[in-house]
């Protein structure tokens, strides 16, 4: 089991790792984590929820995502509640002390979840949350150690050295634990270290003498990965440049299509740009405010952006109140009326934002009726009944193919020609299907453009995740991006998106880093 000093030590990508190296080496390996507090999710193959960590993880093991390996998923709606997801399906949004109350529910379904997959593996893989040691939290724990005496498993500390103070947290995780929590500690693992590794050597000793457990591992600090992040800290510090596919440097400016993702307060799904990020032509960036959408630092020239993604939000009407505080709101209306402005895309909440309105009338997010941005011709009502799916369908201005996933409370539906929205923002021509379902059904709208036209959509929005994943579809976008700056169009597919590469590489750097002749000795085998 990878628990770890602190969030964000990198617990979910050590654990992906372990999964790639043990399919490597012929195990029937899976994931599992108890509870995740996240954000990101995805739709299984039988239409329910979980989270994103572990479909990455399941993918490390060549396995389709199952609700088993995530039963308890706590999705924030705000500061003081979140929706709570078990076995893939919401049973309600909650309070602190009422999920409390709720505990020993979710434990139950939890360890029966573990106890049902763990038959079918040789080996599993489980991941931790947090730390083990939050005093206020371990009375009612059921992803940390509690999980861990539940499986009989042996633990793994991660420590993030690249914070610092790496030792001082581990000893202190040790010094807080109770006698059979630290029985459960096999060893430890400094995780993103930079340079001579053979500069820790006293440190190590000095953590074997002090707390009798070993330093197992001193994993490198690993850039790039192209693996999507668990949760938005690592977002939240910004994106990377553009890569020069030749020699991995950044590259500032010339040909770079500049591509703003917008950041929200209860911002999710914002792995849907990954994809983006691979692309040798792109520069993602976030933007929390109207100085930074209009004008890249560091970019190019001052220039407007090529295009501006609204992404997923877990309170689409609270996000739209915070769009409009910020002078963000304004900012994309006034983007979008400049003829020369950049494409404006929505994803799921992202599209409903971009529209007329966003009706509340069950309370789910407050009540009432929110203002949309105007920019699509489209109104939505927020409904109880959540949609989970897989699903796909063509773009009809290419016929290109697209697949992915819904996850959405509520219908959006689009208004007849004419309606402007209330920045005047161009809604006027009508709304058109973006994206078609297999039975002819909408999964997006736009304006602009068109296979009448010859031209490219000027702002759409889709409730589909995942629709940038369609290497196809990903490279018509840019393309048309190109175009519309006076670049030649690159042609064809030019960087393939597939997790499957990353995980090896991953797997190869972790093997290479950490003792595994220890860790087989302790699962014995």
């Amino acid at each position: 089991m990878v628990q770890g000093t602190c969030s964000n030590a990198g617990k979910s990508i050590l654990a992906a790792a372990f999964c790639r190296i043990f399919l490597q080496d012929g195990l029937r390996v899976a994931p599992f984590k108890a509870q995740n507090m996240a954000l990101n999710s995805c739709v299984t193959p039988d239409g329910l929820e979980m989270g994103r960590a572990q479909a990455v993880q399941a993918a490390a093991c060549r396995l389709e995502p199952d609700v088993r390996m995530n039963p308890v998923l706590l999705k924030p709606c705000s500061d003081v509640g979140s929706q709570v997801i078990v076995m893939g399906r919401p049973v309600g949004v909650m309070r602190v002390r009422q999920y409390v109350d709720y505990k020993p529910q979710a434990r139950d379904a939890a360890f029966a979840a573990y106890d049902s997959l763990a038959a079918e593996h040789d080996v599993m893989v489980i991941e931790g949350a947090g730390s083990p040691a939050e005093i206020n939290l371990k009375a009612h724990d059921i992803v940390n150690m509690a999980m861990a005496r539940h499986a009989g498993a042996r633990v793994l500390l991660v420590g993030d050295i690249d914070r610092g103070g790496v030792f001082a947290a581990l000893v202190g995780t040790m010094e807080l634990l109770d006698g059979w929590e630290r029985e459960l500690v096999a060893g430890y693992l400094l995780n993103k270290f930079r340079g001579d590794a053979s500069l820790l050597d006293p440190a190590l000793d000095f953590m074997k003498e002090r707390t009798g457990r070993p330093v197992l591992g001193v994993v490198p600090y690993l850039r790039d990965l192209g693996l999507p992040e668990e949760d938005s800290v690592t977002f939240k510090e910004g994106l990377p440049g553009l890569r020069d596919p030749r020699d991995g440097t950044t590259v500032e400016g010339g040909d770079a299509l500049d591509i703003v993702l917008v950041d929200l307060p209860h911002i999710s799904n914002f792995t849907d740009v990954d994809a983006l990020r691979g692309e040798p032509d792109v520069r993602l960036r976030v933007a929390r405010t109207p100085a930074e959408l209009a004008a890249p630092s560091g970019g190019p020239g001052g220039r407007m952006p090529d295009a501006v993604i609204l992404p997923g939000s877990k309170n689409t009407t609270g996000d739209l109140r915070a769009l409009r505080a910020s002078g963000m709101a304004e900012a994309l209306a006034r983007l979008a009326r400049d003829p020369d402005g950049p494409v404006v895309a929505g994803i799921c909440a992202g599209l409903q934002m971009l529209g007329l309105s966003v009706a509340d009338p069950l309370g789910l997010e407050g009540g009432g009726c929110e203002a949309g941005l105007g920019l699509l011709p489209v109104r939505t009502e927020l409904a109880a009944e959540k949609t989970l799916r897989r699903t796909g369908g063509v773009h009809p201005a290419s016929g290109l193919p697209v697949a992915g996933y819904e996850i959405r409370h509520g219908m959006t539906v689009a208004e007849g020609r004419g309606g402007g929205g209330p920045n005047g923002a161009g809604c006027g021509d009508g709304a058109r299907a973006f994206l078609l379902r297999e039975d002819g059904g909408p999964l997006g709208w736009a304006i602009g453009g068109g296979v009448e036209t010859g031209t490219r959509e000027r702002v759409w929005g889709t409730s589909l995740h995942g629709v940038f994943d369609a290497d196809g579809f990903r490279r018509h976008f840019l393309d048309g991006l190109r175009t519309r700056r006076g670049l030649t169009p690159l042609g064809g597919v030019v960087a393939p998106y597939s997790l499957d590469p990353a995980l090896d590489r991953l797997a190869d750097a972790v093997r290479g880093a950490v003792d595994m002749d220890a860790i087989y000795g302790m699962l014995g085998l």
